[in-house]
């Protein structure tokens, strides 16, 4: 079974990148794709760095009421790592052989659609240049 994989590059937009993650979900559910059609997301920056370290602070402090207190510090982490990472989305598609027709369909629909096409979509396919490098980084991907 050969892979397609999908680049997009999402720069700094979270919000782009969170409606494309819930159209991929959505399309895995109608569709049933769900092992033909899987995603992982790279988020790259300095802010990284920063987060682990706010991380590593917010233990030290006594917690008084768990549940408000975890509610609180996840929101604080969140817009603040969000505002320096760039957000890549990899989409590998893994069509069986007789399927080429539907594997074409979702290669053309994929991009055309409205949080993919403002975020400069790149096809690999087998065979083309930097096919291997974006199998090991989505096989890396958590």
């Amino acid at each position: 079974m050969a892979h397609i994989y999908l680049l997009f590059d999402f720069a700094q937009n979270e919000e782009k990148a969170q409606q494309a993650r819930h159209k991929l979900e959505s399309w895995k559910q109608a569709f049933r794709l769900d092992k033909k059609l899987l995603y992982k997301v790279e988020r790259t920056g300095a802010a990284s760095s920063d987060g682990d370290a706010a991380a590593d602070a917010k233990p030290a402090k006594p917690e008084k009421g768990k549940g408000k207190s975890k509610a609180a510090s996840k929101p604080e982490k969140a817009p603040a790592a969000a505002a320096n990472e760039d957000i890549k989305l990899f989409i590998r598609l893994a069509f069986s052989g007789h399927e080429k027709l539907s594997e074409q369909r979702w290669v053309q629909r994929i991009p055309a659609e409205e949080p993919f096409h403002e975020a400069s979509p790149k096809v690999v396919k087998v065979g083309d240049e930097g096919f291997e490098a974006t199998e090991t980084q989505f096989e890396e991907l958590t």
